[in-house]
């Protein structure tokens, strides 16, 4: 058996970089992706962790609406699913996670990536 997905969007905010107590290098962070159809406009956010030297390289050139390629599997729950979570107002949303293989940076170097960041406002409320 084999999955892979691949997404294309904007990273919500700054890569957060750790270690294990091995010393092995992580870092996280938030993409978002979006579609037009219609008049509407859907957001749907993922949760990336990189790994190994890539985690360090991700770390040190991506920043918040770095445009990013990610490569990788969904990370599921226990049971298969994404992680719910309930959010301040109540309501649910679930949280996409994926353990990333590949990141290709796709952000021009020297370009401000935040001008060309669309899906979120920086009012919006980023559940992870």
């Amino acid at each position: 058996m084999y999955q892979k997905i691949i997404i294309i969007g904007n990273l919500g905010r700054d890569p957060e970089m750790r270690y294990t107590p091995e010393g092995n290098p992580v870092t996280s962070f938030s993409v978002a992706t979006s579609r037009r159809y219609s008049e509407k406009e859907e957001t749907t956010w993922f949760r990336v962790t990189v790994w190994g030297k890539q985690a360090e390289t991700c770390n040190q050139y991506l920043h918040k609406g770095s445009k990013v390629l990610v490569e990788g599997r969904l990370r599921p729950d226990a049971n298969g699913n994404p992680t719910t979570f309930q959010r301040k107002d109540g309501t649910w949303g679930a949280s996409y996670e994926i353990t990333a293989e590949t990141v290709r940076f796709l952000t021009p170097k020297g370009e401000d990536s935040n001008q060309n960041f669309g899906p979120m406002d920086d009012d919006e409320d980023i559940p992870f």
